[in-house]
């Protein structure tokens, strides 16, 4: 398979990567123990390395064991116990390799033994070994280590018990290892034991969090918590390792499908087939249409199908999309200065692909993000804000007037769906068709939902004491402000357009434009009055949305993400109920009454959900966008066969100019060269004195 990188990645330890082109490589390599369904919606966890997803067990205060419908108050401690498959092996790898005694044969190297070993793949011998529990053990420990920067620490402390003191004991025991003098690279954790985190045995590990916490499922879908061996950290702490790049965050050690064998930012990355991998199939299930698109023709064929895939350094988007063109990679997304040549939009706003991607097989998937886009009113602020009758019937107003299907139309392409409420779809409690309708911005007719008219919305102004635009005891004129850090030249026609939306109201719109950091003050203090604001999903559980709302996380008075300092009993009693419930019919009435209260208090306009848009050659097959799924590289097959035909016949030479230009050569040589022989038979004349 042939893909390609604009940047390179910073971090491939599993501790510290976070960024989505990281994680690209680290979740072919790495294997947590639970991972994604690939087909099934909404997205589903299965186990990978784990024999089943664990449950918790609940315990009170003196530590005695409870029913599983206990209240979350009730709950003092949880505890998951991880059971993990036997047989799972490592890549080869240095840091594996023993003599034939058995003892490691590079695990006391220095400056000079290195010698002239510059890469991972200088090292001769390389080794194995079967994973265990204690490896899954040693990498939570290592959120905590003093020497690394793990972006869910503080996170984690607040449920991993134990978790927050143990960074402290670390950071002593780093200090008084060095003192006297012990190696100043390595500090073995398996020394120092977490309450949080404990082997129970050779395949089972527990985790022990504080109250509950069944987000932590999601999180074990990460390559936060796949395995490191300590053979490895032992291995990359050596002295001269770092100076030529032999690191974990250069090199990873895991049990995927995959290895990275060729680490090259400036050129090329390339990933291979792990030998070791211990072996997986391709699902035999999935959702409706996914085995009339093709996608469940590989059912229960082993995994993975590629051999290698090679990573080329591409930072131009116009050099990648003519060599996709010519099919010297596989798929591709597709900019805005592609988008026409690729993507042709109906009158009614229906894409498909244009006649010249259809020719050449391309196929095109979409896939909705499970990501939000909305502007916020801040509802502290004394003419937005506020959660009287009056006030909900200006935010309803502007909801309507606030044309997002035509945001979409003119300003994405088309790459969005409308937002009713906070919820994505593929997010447990999100309503399809006109269940999930917002009844205060839509109407329901005969040809589907409809937004009001603004004819309606001028109802609501008036009704909130703003008629045709103007303060009803004061006659002047309602002025709103919109505070925003884009203030670009390509942001000029956006805002223009958002005018427009408030001016069909007769409101005048102020766009505040700032920098970032001014902005940011702003939100904190609460001095913003309508902004725009989105989220990207960590995991795909209704709580990881609807918290943005919840009055506990308030950016003025908490710090939180609710930027709009949204709070509403009701919606806070039933957000703490909800998000500790699992997923099923109860959980589901709690989020549609937690959808009516928001819907009706309105302090988004909801804005919209983006559409992911790529395109991949008729080679390429299993392509089903999974927007939580991480290591997904091991599901694709590529028919290289048919890519190699293709390519020769798109790219065959063109002799024809060749061909002219030597005639025009010809033309040219051929009679200068017999003038010069004409000249040279000429007889010489004798000049005459």
């Amino acid at each position: 398979m042939y893909s390609s990188f604009q940047e390179r990645p910073n971090h491939l330890d599993p501790v510290q990567s976070y960024s989505s082109n990281e994680v690209r490589f680290t979740g072919q390599i790495y294997e947590p123990p639970l991972q994604y369904h690939y087909l099934k919606r909404p997205y589903a966890l299965v186990p990978l390395t784990a024999t089943a997803v664990p449950q918790p067990v609940y315990l009170g205060a003196d530590g005695e064991r409870l029913p599983e419908d206990s209240a979350p108050e009730d709950v003092s401690w949880s505890v998951y116990d991880i059971h993990i498959q036997p047989g799972i092996r490592y890549q080869p790898h240095p840091a594996f390799a023993q003599d034939a005694d058995g003892r490691p044969l590079y695990q006391d190297l220095d400056e000079h033994a290195l010698g002239d070993i510059y890469a991972l793949g200088d090292f001769e011998h390389t080794g194995s070994r079967e994973l265990v529990a204690a490896d899954y053990v040693y990498q939570i420990k290592r959120l905590a280590h003093p020497h690394l920067h793990s972006p869910i620490f503080g996170l984690m402390s607040d449920y991993i018990a134990g978790l927050g003191d143990y960074a402290d004991t670390l950071k002593a025991a780093s200090a008084e290892h060095t003192e006297t003098g012990g190696d100043k690279g390595f500090l073995d954790l398996r020394e120092y034991p977490l309450a949080g985190a404990e082997v129970i045995d050779r395949y089972t590990y527990r985790i022990k969090l504080r109250g509950t916490y069944p987000q932590l499922l999601y999180w074990l879908a990460m390559p936060f918590f796949a395995p490191v061996p300590w053979e490895a950290e032992r291995f990359y702490s050596q002295p001269g390792m770092q100076e030529r790049n032999i690191t974990l965050d250069w090199y990873p050690v895991g049990t995927g499908p995959y290895m990275l064998t060729v680490n090259n930012p400036n050129r090329q990355m390339v990933l291979v087939r792990n030998p070791n991998f211990h072996g997986e199939t391709y699902p035999e299930q999935g959702e409706p249409g996914d085995a009339a698109a093709g996608l469940l023709v590989d059912a229960g064929k082993d995994l993975p199908f590629i051999d290698r895939v090679i990573y080329s350094l591409e930072k131009e988007d116009i050099p990648y999309w003519s060599k996709f063109l010519q099919g010297y990679y596989d798929t591709s997304g597709i900019t805005s200065d592609s988008f026409d040549q690729a993507i042709s939009v109906g009158s009614s706003g229906e894409v498909a692909l244009t006649d010249t991607m259809l020719e050449q097989g391309i196929g095109l998937k979409t896939a909705v993000s499970t990501s939000d886009f909305y502007t916020g009113f801040n509802m502290l602020d004394p003419v937005v804000g506020g959660y009287t009758e009056a006030a909900r019937k200006l935010r309803q107003a502007l909801s309507i007037a606030v044309d997002t299907e035509e945001y979409i139309s003119i300003f994405l392409n088309g790459r969005g769906i409308p937002a009713q409420n906070p919820l994505p779809p593929g997010i447990f409690g999100f309503l399809e068709g006109e269940a999930g309708i917002n009844p205060y911005v839509y109407e329901k007719t005969a040809t589907g939902p409809q937004r009001k008219s603004l004819a309606i919305a001028r109802q609501l102004l008036a009704e909130a004491g703003y008629p045709d635009g103007r303060d009803i005891n004061t006659g002047k004129p309602l002025v709103l402000n919109f505070d925003t850090t884009a203030t670009g030249p390509d942001d000029k026609a956006r805002l223009n357009w958002l005018h427009k939306q408030f001016a069909k109201l007769n409101i005048q719109l102020v766009i505040r434009g700032s920098d970032y950091n001014r902005f940011q003050e702003k939100m904190l203090k609460g001095t913003a009055q309508i902004f725009q604001w989105g989220w990207n999903a960590d995991y795909p559980d209704p709580e990881n949305f609807l918290f943005l709302l919840h009055g506990e996380q308030g950016k003025v008075e908490h710090n939180g993400e609710n930027a709009a300092n949204y709070r509403n009993t009701e919606y806070d009693r039933l957000f703490n109920r909800m998000k500790n419930m699992p997923n099923g019919p109860q959980r589901q009435q709690v989020i549609n009454r937690m959808m009516a209260i928001l819907q009706h208090d309105a302090p988004w306009i909801w804005g919209f959900h983006p559409k992911q848009f790529s395109l991949v050659h008729s080679w390429y097959h299993n392509a089903k966008p999974n927007l939580m799924a991480n290591n997904a590289l091991k599901y694709q097959r590529i028919d290289p066969q048919q890519r190699a035909a293709l390519q020769a016949q798109w790219n065959r030479p063109v002799r024809w100019p060749l061909g002219a230009l030597l005639v025009i050569l010809l033309a040219i040589i051929v009679p200068a060269w017999a003038s010069y022989r004409h000249r040279q038979r000429q007889p010489a004349h004798r000049g005459s004195h």
